[in-house]
């Protein structure tokens, strides 16, 4: 396989991860929000990935077997708590208070994950690195 081409996989995994991170945190730092422009209590976003054909690398057979990741979309869910909240300035009649349904071992899991992927692609792009540095130097 063509150097570049592993560049080019490991910084789409690298940037796909960031993405999954960004997220992550605006769901982390609205957990409590009742109220947003649209209207409503903020609805948890959710990354989601998608295989996508290298482009460039090198020819032949092999082409098609090269993919990259890449964010398709960002999704907002549907749910929100309710919680019995009469003193909320947004609770409802019934006293009732429309939270999202964020949950933050959850969201502390994903981050995990998405920082150990992120991990995972910069040792995958480091030993890249270091075979072409061996590359060059055996052309010596």
């Amino acid at each position: 396989m063509d150097f570049l081409a592993s560049f080019k996989i490991c910084s789409s995994g690298l940037s796909a991860q960031r993405a999954k991170m960004d997220v992550i945190t605006s769901n982390l730092a609205n957990m409590e929000t009742t109220k947003t422009r649209e209207g409503g209590p903020y609805r948890r976003k959710k990354v989601v990935f998608a295989a996508a054909p290298l482009q460039g690398g090198f020819g032949g057979l092999l082409d098609k077997a090269l993919s990259q990741v890449k964010v398709e979309k960002v999704v907002a869910e549907e749910g929100v708590r309710l919680i019995f909240d009469p003193q909320h300035p947004d609770a409802d009649e019934r006293g009732m208070v429309a939270k999202p349904d964020v949950n933050l071992m959850e969201e502390m899991v994903e981050m995990l994950a998405a920082s150990r992927n992120f991990e995972a692609c910069v040792t995958a792009f480091d030993a890249t690195k270091s075979m072409a540095l061996k590359a060059m130097d055996i052309g010596k």
